[in-house]
């Protein structure tokens, strides 16, 4: 078959079974570029000048479902935080109500198939790092009636009860409360999500949650040795957990020549007083006059399907899927450069000989199923387990 041949055939698969895609930051750029105007980066016109998302686009890249990233950066602590969450959700929301015939609201299983089936974009929402519910169940519990349906336990920066994958050890991996919060997010119904955390968080979290968890934008360690990667012993485990590894774009993650490019591009930004995952157009200028005179390692949609094989050697077919953390890097890789791209990923898989089956479960059905059957821990949990009020301070003496 020749690449055009592929190319036809990944776009068929993907109009039956669309990707589901963990995570996409379109709200934090939004935040960031214009103060949350809609009119001023409207997605439902072309966007590709500022943004790696519009609907055109989303469509062209046989996106079905779309967790939104309500991220804020970890620098923000306390109420602080939460505050901002509550933007960046009351932003997907407004998403929603301005494109109801492009984006459905989604909180379940069943409400992605439905949309689906309706043609338009199911869109879920997820929260990256637990700064966002300042140690408090009660938030966490507020935040899934929003309509949040997954937690990213940590971002860059640890907290007093989890680890993260880019600082150093504290409280080496989960603390008592931080496997509280794991139980408290089962019995709620919201995903655990283990991207961002450090590898003895991953392990902890595994021990404790009996609810499939996901990695809503992590590759793999083997192929880049990255912190932000999972170790080949975690992706073990996704069978029995049940669990889901959904790959990322980012190349400094995916190409072990982009890591230390990425490292002196960042230390760059920040010398200009530029918080380092800065993607404004000033700091964006700044990286291409970086880039002019210090060539960057370009990762390709190859260097994705490298891991991707890894992954589903590891873990098993069932046990992985998509998350290309758009709109959430400066960089990306060649024929992955928006979110346009994912017929061009299919299309790598099939030419390695991947089956219209595997890929069908990769794109759609891992995802789901993984949502159904965390919902199905919550049913059982909530008619045995009250909801949790402990605190912090209550069971980590160290604090």
């Amino acid at each position: 078959m020749s690449a055009t041949d592929y190319l036809t055939q990944a776009r068929e698969l993907l109009a039956a079974s669309p990707i589901v895609d963990g995570h996409n930051d379109l709200p934090w750029a939004l935040r960031e570029q214009v103060g949350y105007d809609h009119t001023q980066r409207d997605i439902a016109t072309d966007q590709s000048a500022h943004l790696h998302t519009d609907i055109a686009r989303l469509r062209a890249g046989g996106v079905g479902a779309q967790f939104w990233s309500v991220y804020v950066r970890s620098s923000l602590t306390g109420d602080e935080a939460v505050s901002a969450t509550l933007e960046q959700i009351d932003c997907v929301d407004q998403l929603l109500a301005r494109h109801p015939q492009a984006l459905a609201p989604a909180l379940t299983a069943d409400d992605m198939e439905k949309a689906r089936a309706e043609g338009r974009i199911a869109s879920l929402k997820g929260a990256e790092g637990g700064h966002s519910i300042n140690n408090s169940l009660a938030t966490l519990r507020a935040l899934h009636t929003l309509g949040v349906r997954y937690l990213t336990l940590t971002h860059n920066d640890n907290l007093a009860w989890a680890d993260s994958a880019t600082d150093a050890p504290q409280a080496g991996g989960l603390s008592p409360f931080g496997h509280e919060v794991v139980r408290e997010m089962n019995r709620t119904g919201m995903l655990v999500d283990l991207s961002h955390v450090a590898a003895t968080t991953m392990r902890d979290a595994l021990d404790t949650s009996i609810a499939p968890v996901i990695f809503s934008h992590s590759s793999s360690r083997a192929i880049c040795d990255h912190p932000r990667n999972i170790p080949d012993d975690v992706l073990e485990r996704l069978p029995a957990n049940g669990g889901v590894a959904m790959a990322t774009f980012v190349p400094k993650f995916i190409l072990p020549a982009a890591v230390e490019w990425t490292e002196r591009a960042d230390a760059n930004l920040r010398a200009h007083g530029f918080d380092h995952l800065d993607t404004t157009p000033a700091a964006m200028a700044l990286h291409a006059a970086f880039e002019a005179s210090n060539p960057r390692p370009v990762a390709t949609v190859s260097t994705v399907a490298d891991h991707l094989d890894h992954m589903r050697e590891v873990a098993g077919i069932d046990h992985i899927g998509i998350g290309g953390d758009y709109d959430g890097t400066a960089f990306t890789p060649d024929g992955l450069t928006d979110v346009s791209g994912y017929p061009n990923l299919i299309a790598e898989l099939l030419h390695r000989g991947w089956s219209s089956a595997d890929l069908a479960k990769l794109t759609w059905h891992n995802a789901v199923r993984t949502l159904r059957a965390a919902e199905d821990v919550s049913r059982d949990l909530r008619l045995s387990r009250s909801p949790s009020n402990v605190k912090l301070t209550d069971l980590d003496a160290s604090v």
